[in-house]
């Protein structure tokens, strides 16, 4: 549901729909070696003190809200699929791709132009159908709070994303086409092909060209010195020292409440990137606990894990496509006019499909890896920050308030929805990190 707000630049095809989360790393440059934040003999394997953060809570007010905001979220995730899949069947089912293909067709003889006229038209009209649900996203996240862009700001950001999608949608189906007319029986495997060099090619210049269309970075150094040198540090002591050159600092408190950081990029553009509302509303340490996760995603390999898993699923999909669209075609191709395969408007459709029924496997392997990575924040910041348990605890605690998540998510929506953990649980993980289970049997007395 949350996703619903945070969306930017995306592509109705599922090969477009990837996320790479990259990490940056060493560039020859040599941090000085890790120092704790304050010398201390305290520990996280010191015992819990009476204000130590043992579960998620909420004041009953914020609990009614969360709770609120958490259902409103999942109905208009489930409401924007199934909108969608019926846009896209009444499109078919009228023959309205067929009729915009023939009025293209009769004014234009090149293919290549009958695409810049036929992708941008279409892709707009869903844009448009799709917006009454962004909006309401939006009012929705204006109303609780999570949100504070002005309507004429956000209504700018959301065309500049219709813009970027048209515009990759607009190459990769002229790319498509091509290769639906000249390999018609072997196109889905070249399209998988394809996808690798343009996902790591999206990775590399996302944090140099689209993600400062949507916000104002700076770096770091400018602003946090001491907080640069405490995560330079942190990243030296992950064996992954990352430069002050590739700290930077979102002005995110420009149209959110929300907190967080992150790693991006590829080669020359990897960066670590902190949100300012993130530095205010975290204590120095949590925050670092934050870093400490983030890097765990690098470290662990999930990048290049993850960036297998991806291909995997979409060399599955494609050929799943190819497959259902010989059926589709034989099926209901005349009566939606679609002549065959070049007409790939009915892979819309399928790919819609598709995506919606892949969810919970990409969350699944997802919440695995946030789970290892928050276990690398734990063990990296132990020694590194006093009582480093009640630290990494008390920043969930701090999120989930800000973020206002349900304490208690039902089992279906952790499934199909959650790509991270429920919050208590890593609290609670968090907590009791290097610990004796409370079932573990004491060693007998000689």
């Amino acid at each position: 549901m949350r996703c619903l707000a945070a969306s930017r630049f995306k592509s109705c095809l599922l090969f477009l729909l990837l996320t790479i989360p990259l990490s940056s790393a060493a560039d020859g440059t040599h941090p000085p070696p890790p120092t704790p934040i304050q010398d201390s003999a305290a520990s996280s394997s010191a015992k819990p003190t009476e204000n130590s953060t043992t579960t998620y809570h909420l004041s009953p007010e914020k609990y009614q809200k969360a709770i609120a905001y958490s259902r409103a979220g999942y109905r208009l995730y489930f409401l924007s699929v199934f909108w969608n899949l019926a846009i896209l069947l009444l499109l078919l089912r009228s023959g309205f791709f067929a009729k915009l293909r023939a009025f293209t067709e009769s004014r234009i003889r090149s293919t290549a132009l009958q695409a810049v006229v036929y992708v941008p038209a279409l892709f707009a009209l869903l844009a448009l159908l799709h917006l009454p649900i962004r909006l309401y996203w939006h009012h929705l996240s204006l109303y609780y709070q999570q949100s504070i862009e002005p309507w004429i700001p956000w209504l700018w950001d959301w065309t500049k994303a219709q813009l970027l999608e048209i515009a990759l949608a607009l190459l990769v189906i002229t790319l498509l086409f091509a290769l639906i007319r000249s390999r018609p029986r072997s196109w889905w495997l070249f399209a998988w092909l394809g996808a690798i060099p343009l996902s790591l090619f999206l990775g590399l210049i996302a944090p140099w060209y689209v993600d400062p269309l949507f916000n104002k970075f700076r770096p770091l150094q400018e602003k946090y010195p001491q907080l640069v040198e405490s995560i330079v540090s942190l990243t030296y002591a992950a064996g992954h020292p990352v430069p002050r050159s590739q700290m930077f600092l979102m002005e995110a408190s420009a149209k959110t409440n929300a907190i967080n950081a992150y790693v991006a990029g590829l080669g020359p553009s990897k960066r670590i990137v902190i949100w300012d509302t993130s530095i205010r509303k975290t204590k120095p340490e949590e925050l670092l606990f934050i870093v400490g996760h983030e890097m765990g995603h690098y470290v662990l390999g999930h990048v290049i894990k993850g960036f297998a898993y991806f291909l995997a699923l979409l060399f599955v999909a494609l050929f799943l496509a190819y497959r259902l669209l010989q059926w589709t075609i034989a099926r209901w191709g005349n009566a939606w006019g679609i002549r065959g395969q070049s007409d790939w408007a009915a892979l819309l459709l399928l790919f819609h499909i598709m995506n919606f029924f892949g969810e919970p496997i990409g969350n699944a392997i997802s919440r695995t890896q946030e789970h290892a990575a928050d276990a690398h924040g734990l063990q990296l910041i132990q020694g590194f920050i006093p009582n480093a348990n009640e630290v990494a605890a008390h920043s969930f605690q701090v999120r989930g308030e800000e973020d206002l998540y349900a304490p208690t998510p039902t089992k279906f929506t952790v499934l199909w929805l959650s790509s991270h953990p429920p919050l208590n649980d890593r609290l609670q993980f968090a907590h009791n990190f290097g610990r004796p289970s409370k079932t573990q049997t004491p060693p007998a007395a000689n």
